[in-house]
């Protein structure tokens, strides 16, 4: 069946502008980490990315490892894309990234100048692309060097392959370095991608400050904390759940939903309620409420949850009595 975008997408989506960029990014990206591999429904998946351009969402964000198994997430949204968004290619935002193990031997992880250009041109291959509008690196790597993996990312960007370059998961310090090493080689890092949640704060401890400071965008992913941020534990794990799935690609498992968590989500959901919002609203509005938040990364399993989380837009003030009850539980 033909795709035919909805008419008003770009009423319904707010845009906020990345860094010191002239890029805009929804302020709602979907993630493809999970739900997107072999192991998945493609009319699922295909409903899904549907679902989302509807609403606005014009950015897609892969990984070369996404599955599983690892590249399938790709080779999956390269098919949707040729058959049904290949004619909006210029109003979509699509990013990728290396630097967890892709393929055997010593030069299929982390960061090496010949790790990440196999990979990048492999991650094209898979989507059928001529180039990323972003491309990351997903990790730290300290074994090779900084200078090395960050003159990488500004060939990339000279030879076209990406437009824009980013890094993931890096703490404060080396971050600025590789920004400051980017801008002398003539790239500026349009964005860092951490993971950042109610119950996950790192980024507060200097990262953001530091981002805002070098006019580096944010976007936040694993916002619900792989969905345990949602009212599906709330009575303990569902057998359909992702903690009970054993899916592995950095899946969460059973062990993390405790007694004394469980009890953490209830008293946030009673806050939510009093929003009138879920609460997967409320933990999604809560990270949008920072202003140095570009976008925040949402993966879903099905199309009822993506319109679940686009109502959080609707939303995302928060009181002080609000954010002292909500810091008071989770330090609990």
């Amino acid at each position: 069946m033909h795709y035919s975008p909805g008419q008003h997408r770009y009423e319904e989506m707010e845009y906020r502008r990345c860094g010191q960029s002239g890029l805009l990014l929804p302020a709602l990206s979907l993630g493809l980490w999970h739900n997107f591999g072999d192991i998945d429904s493609q009319a699922n998946a295909r409903a899904i990315l549907r679902l989302a351009f509807d609403k606005g969402i014009t950015h897609f964000d892969l990984a070369n490892n996404y599955g599983p198994p690892p590249g399938s997430a790709e080779s999956n949204f390269g098919k949707i894309f040729k058959e049904d968004f290949l004619p909006f290619r210029d109003e979509l935002i699509i990013s990728t990234k290396a630097g967890w193990k892709m393929w055997e031997g010593p030069y299929g992880d982390y960061g090496s100048k010949k790790y990440l250009m196999a990979s990048l041109d492999q991650s094209l291959k898979r989507m059928g692309l001529d180039y990323v509008d972003i491309f990351y690196h997903h990790r730290p790597d300290s074994n090779t060097p900084l200078e090395e993996t960050m003159a990488t990312l500004h060939l990339m960007v000279q030879q076209g392959k990406a437009l824009y370059v980013g890094i993931s998961s890096y703490p404060p310090a080396e971050a600025e370095k590789a920004f400051q090493l980017l801008q002398q080689m003539g790239t500026h890092c349009l964005i860092h991608q951490p993971r950042y949640s109610l119950l996950d704060r790192w980024v507060e401890d200097g990262l953001l400050d530091i981002l805002a400071r070098n006019g580096v965008g944010a976007i936040a992913f694993s916002p619900l904390a792989q969905g345990v941020l949602t009212n599906k534990y709330l009575n303990g794990i569902p057998a359909d759940s992702r903690a009970a799935s054993h899916r592995g690609n950095g899946a969460i498992e059973e062990n993390v939903i405790t007694p004394q968590l469980i009890q953490k989500l209830n008293a946030l959901n009673a806050i939510a309620g009093k929003r009138n919002q879920s609460l997967a609203q409320m933990a999604l509005a809560w990270v949008l409420k920072d202003k140095r938040i570009t976008s925040v990364l949402i993966g879903v399993s099905k199309a009822a949850q993506l319109t679940d989380s686009l109502m959080a837009l609707n939303n995302y003030a928060f009181s002080q009595e609000e954010l002292q009850n909500i810091d008071s539980i989770l330090s609990a």
